[in-house]
């Protein structure tokens, strides 16, 4: 019973941490106000939440990771695929060979393939911290984008290597070709079962609705059955059922493109994935919050163990572990900026240029969270031969501790490194903008004198003049933006001839949604730009009667 009441103290510390926020004056990062108030549950409850590192992964992961494959802008991790590759891939080596052997310096009590372990599980970034950070800041799409298609792919990189480390501590045994050989197939079996998983789920979805018609809340809890159906058979056969989520929203994103679903079980879907993600994300934080005060608890303990004297020594450790991976990270986005400017033989426009106050933003972005604290938790209790596993409380109090850092770090410098420094909206953004609006009137347009012409071949003059009201109407309302306001939308203009309204509209809807689409598919817009106004037009149907 008390488990059902942490639960549900925690499903409302999310809820109040919503409204504390905006009532604040200061500008408190999100995930540093849940994670007090967890800190806070913790005192109340004396018996705390035991965090159960497997549920974790398996209840948070696949529907956050979905969706943020399903949601990432891709024209800019095309754009910056390199650079995304270089931090979530090599940036992960370089932390776990380099900082892991500097924590093995710095604490000779902690074996090798302990730090290894620790290094690697502390290289995921989280952007659900950043963008609590960050959400009060007009932060470029660019900055935003490589930090969330970082954190899209370091999770699965840093995880195979923590249990690649984990298993050299368990046995004393590594061998460096086996784990080129196992993390390839943990990442390529992972990708590509979540792809396929999704695939095969969209067509037989699509042949049923063909035949027997669709019902919008079917389609929605589809949706939210598919990352776990990715991620358990991926997990099942040895893959990364982490990169399975990531690609089954990835492949999500592009079939949705097809239209296939209706504009209702679209906005439907939109609603009850955000409110998700809303709770998912604060739980992580409130419950990394409640998990604080044992992880200090054991800490305490070990101020003797490591040859300190006082709490000061851990203290330290963290604080030089996180301006170690702070320093690493740097050195990565440097050379990466540096390495593409020689591929690419030329100076970047200014729009596109990486300059110092950029890159330290990268830098300071890399915030660590739940991923970490998780991942921590699962280091074995013993070793096989019934001794307790070294260092684990130091473990999971160091990654604990740069978690905290990280999160203040940020908080006290992107809002000043950010300052000034761009618009959420770029001038490409708005030029997709443009072409997108203009695509979809010219379609409508299209559309709609092909209906006239239509109607006019059949020779009823009564009908005929009610469409010419109708379309005259339609037609001018097409040169002006799309649904800028309730006054000005497509559902509310004409009231002559409502049965020829209706007809007209949606006819209108569903050419400039094609259009729309089209565009998507061949990379003239972003999924952003035609997830938005797909937007705005499944608003106008549903509003039709």
């Amino acid at each position: 019973m008390e488990s059902v009441s942490i639960a549900i103290t925690m499903l409302v510390a999310v809820l109040i941490s919503g409204a504390i926020i905006r009532v604040l004056p200061l500008a408190i990062p999100l995930p540093l106000l849940q994670i007090s108030l967890g800190f806070l549950i913790a005192g109340v409850f004396k018996g705390g939440v035991k965090l159960d590192p497997d549920l974790f992964f398996l209840l948070f992961l696949p529907p956050l990771l979905f969706l943020d494959g399903w949601r990432i802008p891709k024209d800019l991790l095309r754009r910056d695929k390199l650079g995304i590759f270089q931090l979530s891939v090599g940036l992960v080596i370089l932390t776990v060979v380099g900082a892991g052997y500097a924590i093995h310096w710095m604490i000779p009590s902690m074996p090798l393939a302990v730090a290894y372990a620790l290094a690697a599980i502390i290289s995921p970034t989280d952007p659900v911290a950043v963008a609590g950070i960050t959400h009060r800041l007009a932060i470029p799409r660019r900055i935003t984008a490589i930090l969330e298609g970082e954190a899209l792919f370091n999770d699965a990189s840093g995880l195979v290597a923590f249990r690649l480390a984990v298993a050299a501590a368990m046995t004393g045994a590594f061998s460096l070709s086996s784990a080129a050989i196992s993390f390839l197939w943990v990442a390529g079996a992972g990708l590509a079962t979540g792809a396929l998983v999704t695939s095969a789920i969209t067509l037989l979805r699509d042949g049923f609705t063909r035949r027997f018609g669709a019902e919008p809340r079917s389609e929605v809890l589809l949706s939210l059955l598919i990352p776990f159906a990715a991620y358990f058979l991926a997990e099942h056969i040895g893959a990364s059922g982490i990169l399975a989520a990531v690609a089954a929203g990835w492949t999500v994103s592009r079939a949705e493109l097809s239209g296939r679903v209706s504009a209702f079980a679209r906005m439907q879907r939109q609603i009850v994935w955000d409110m998700m993600q809303f709770t998912l994300n604060g739980i992580m934080f409130v419950l990394l919050g409640e998990q604080l005060p044992g992880i200090f608890k054991a800490a305490a303990q070990l101020v003797m163990q490591i040859g300190g004297h006082e709490a000061g020594s851990l203290l330290a450790y963290a604080f030089i572990v996180w301006l170690m991976l702070a320093v690493l990270r740097f050195a990565c986005i440097f050379g990466s900026v540096w390495l593409a400017r020689i591929i690419r033989g030329m100076t970047p426009p200014p729009e596109a240029r990486a300059t110092p106050r950029i890159m330290l933003a990268l830098s300071l972005g890399g915030v660590r969270g739940a991923v970490t604290l998780a991942g921590v938790m699962t280091l074995p209790l013993a070793l096989p031969n019934g001794e307790a596993f070294p260092s684990r409380d130091l473990a999971i109090f160091l990654a604990a501790a740069v978690i905290i850092i990280s999160l203040i770090a940020a908080t006290l410098g992107l809002p000043w490194l950010l300052k000034g420094i761009g618009q959420p909206r770029s001038s490409p953004h708005l030029r997709q903008w443009e072409v997108a609006r203009q695509a979809a009137q010219r379609a409508a347009v299209n559309r709609v004198s092909s209906i006239l012409d239509e109607q006019q071949e059949r020779g009823s003059s009564q009908e005929a003049h009610a469409y010419m009201h109708v379309v005259d109407q339609v037609l001018a309302g097409l040169h002006e933006p799309l649904a800028d306001s309730p006054e000005r939308s497509i559902g509310g203009r004409a009231r002559v001839g409502r049965d020829v309204e209706l007809r007209v509209m949606r006819a209108v809807i569903e050419a400039s949604r094609d259009a729309i689409y089209k565009l998507a598919l061949d990379h003239e817009i972003s999924d952003e730009v035609a997830r938005d106004m797909v937007g705005m037009l499944d608003l106008e149907e549903v509003r039709l009667p």
